[in-house]
């Protein structure tokens, strides 16, 4: 259970804080060349996380600036659901909801209730690209990064694009891809799997939002902390043993703005159709093949468990929850719920992190874990596309943009998302460093 007293800090706290530096040390284990890791990136990545987290729930104006970004997102995502509603009727009615017309839900439906708002918010950035909102904060947390960390002016770019953005976070970048450095191409790899895009983000919300009310602005937190984070787990993994050309230079972001606003929104609102079918397409062949993989898993178990005279749960899942458990260990959660989160955090690791974040509302709604200090951190640790999936989405994406170096970015495919789920991690640790069970940022 909880031991500190209500909303002091406590002994999870402080193993929050240290798992920091353990997962760096795995990390730094881990590098391609442990020799030039440049220790000012990893010293004032690790301090802009610390120095956001404290704003968000130490400093008073911090958390009503969070509580305000949470509104507004919820506020959107009232709005997105207008369109849903008129399609598809009761379908698109949040189970023990009422429509205007006294029709109650039949139910959750992911098809009908969550996915079509990626459409709504693929528009919505459209309209703020070409009003030039993005663009403005897109530069702001680039220099930030590149001043701070001094890394090149396009990975800082393109790492500050994924807060916003997903896998078209390369085309700001698109005309300095091909000379790039490895360790810059990790960087933006990495960096994209460690973030989520503003599109999906309203699905995460719909799932969590009934048992953790400020979901949102977590998100939210957790997308700007989950930058600089990347970019630790990235330069510790793969070191920068180049000259970047863009080093000490301010780069302007590359995109097409379109002809007029109108234009932006129905080219937005297509995009996300196309990622709404990607996402459907994904999760109906990735779900088959691993209940299939589970069956054999599950078939080749019993016979072992029978020889052995066990009684052990054969899944994907679990085993992967095996070899997660001593990372959600240093996340700073009580002992029985680090292997309920290290099975989430396999299973994003396969399933995506919709499937991840879905079983995490369900635990919530079930009380499946002993303290809400779990579920949060557990929303930050989940909250990226740190999976097989996104691998080859972001490799394949990032290729077709700079086919030269398509076999550098296969070659560090693995090692990014590696660097990814370190970073996302991280994030969950500076997040419960701070965290406490009588904050307001649980719940009102």
């Amino acid at each position: 259970m909880f031991v500190g007293k209500e909303g002091r800090m406590s002994i999870y706290n402080l193993v929050s804080f240290l798992g920091i530096f353990v997962i760096a040390f795995f990390a730094w284990l881990c590098s391609s060349n442990r020799k030039v890791v440049n220790w000012r990136v990893v010293v004032w990545g690790i301090g802009l996380q610390l120095l956001f987290a404290f704003f968000i729930f130490v400093v008073p104006a911090g958390t009503k600036f969070f509580l305000f970004l949470n509104d507004v997102v919820v506020k959107v995502l009232e709005s997105a659901q207008a369109g849903t509603h008129f399609l598809f009727g009761r379908l698109a009615l949040p189970p023990g909801t009422t429509n205007e017309a006294g029709e109650t839900s039949l139910g959750y439906f992911l098809i009908f209730q969550g996915l079509p708002t990626i459409v709504f918010f693929a528009a919505l950035m459209g309209a703020l690209y070409y009003l030039r909102v993005m663009p403005f904060f897109v530069r702001l947390f680039a220099r930030v990064f590149a001043k701070s960390m001094r890394i090149s002016g396009a990975e800082a770019l393109s790492v500050s694009a994924n807060i916003f953005v997903g896998v078209e976070s390369s085309l700001v970048v698109k005309p300095h891809l091909a000379e790039m450095t490895v360790s810059e191409l990790a960087t933006i790899i990495c960096a994209g799997m460690a973030t989520i895009a503003s599109t999906v983000l309203a699905v995460y919300v719909m799932f969590l939002q009934k048992q953790l009310p400020t979901i949102a602005g977590h998100l939210i937190s957790a997308s700007f902390i989950a930058a600089p984070a990347a970019i630790v787990m990235a330069k510790l993994i793969v070191p920068e043993t180049g000259k970047p050309t863009t080093l000490k230079t301010d780069v302007m972001p590359y995109y097409e703005r379109e002809d007029n606003l109108i234009v932006a929104i129905i080219n937005g609102a297509d995009s996300g159709l196309k990622l709404l079918g990607g996402i459907v397409t994904l999760l109906l062949a990735f779900l088959g093949l691993l209940a299939l993989l589970d069956l054999v898993l599950g078939f080749a178990g019993g016979y072992l468990n029978k020889l052995l005279g066990i009684h052990m749960e054969w899944s994907l899942k679990t085993l992967l929850g095996y070899i997660c458990y001593p990372f959600a260990a240093v996340l700073g959660v009580p002992t029985s719920d680090i292997f309920p989160l290290a099975k989430l955090i396999g299973e994003r690791a396969i399933k995506t992190e919709l499937v991840a974040y879905q079983h995490l509302s369900e635990m919530m709604a079930k009380g499946e874990f002993v303290s809400p200090r779990s579920a949060v951190i557990a929303s930050y640790a989940l909250c990226g596309f740190a999976h097989f999936a996104s691998l080859a989405i972001f490799v394949g994406g990032t290729g077709a943009l700079a086919p030269s170096r398509l076999r550098d970015l296969s070659r560090i495919g693995l090692r990014a998302l590696l660097a990814a789920t370190l970073a996302t991690l991280m994030t969950a640790c500076v997040a419960g460093t701070f965290f406490t069970g009588g904050t307001i940022l649980w719940g009102r």
